[in-house]
C-alpha cells in the first residue's frame, strides 16, 4: 500500500506526486492517508492527479485512512465521491470543519505557490 507520508502541502506536493505516480504506474491500487497530519488543497490536487493516472491505465485507486481535514477539503471541492475516499472516521464532516479547512488551505496556498506544471502533466 502506498503511503502519502505525514505532510502533503504546497511545499512538497510536486515531490510526493512524482514518487506516488511511479508507484501507481506499477499498479498500486490503495493509497494510505492515515499518517497525514498536515494537508492543504495541494493534497486534493495530488490525489486527483493520481486518480487520473490510475484511470488512464485502466485501473482505480482507493484512498484509505483519510484524515477529517482532507476529507473536508475533498468534499468542499466536490471530489470526495470521485476519489473513493475511506475516511479515518466515517462520521460526516461538520460544516465548521469544512469552513476552517478552506480558510487554512487558502492561507497556505497563498504563502507558497505550487509548481502547477507538476500537477498538470499529461
Amino acid at each position: 500500500m502506498l503511503s502519502l507520508g505525514t505532510s502533503l502541502t504546497n511545499r512538497n506536493a510536486a515531490a510526493v506526486l512524482r514518487d506516488a505516480a511511479a508507484r501507481v504506474a506499477q499498479g498500486e491500487a490503495q493509497v494510505d492517508c492515515s499518517a497525514l497530519g498536515q494537508v492543504d488543497s495541494s493534497a486534493v490536487a495530488v490525489m486527483l492527479a493520481l486518480h487520473r493516472d490510475a484511470s488512464a491505465r485502466g485501473g482505480s485507486l482507493v484512498f484509505v485512512g483519510v484524515p477529517q481535514q482532507l476529507a473536508a477539503l475533498a468534499s468542499l471541492y466536490g471530489v470526495d465521491t470521485l476519489l473513493a475516499l475511506s475516511p479515518r472516521n466515517p462520521a460526516s464532516v461538520p460544516a465548521q470543519a469544512v469552513a476552517e479547512t478552506a480558510a487554512e488551505s487558502v492561507a497556505e496556498t497563498a504563502a507558497a505557490p505550487l509548481d502547477q506544471a507538476a500537477l498538470h502533466r499529461h
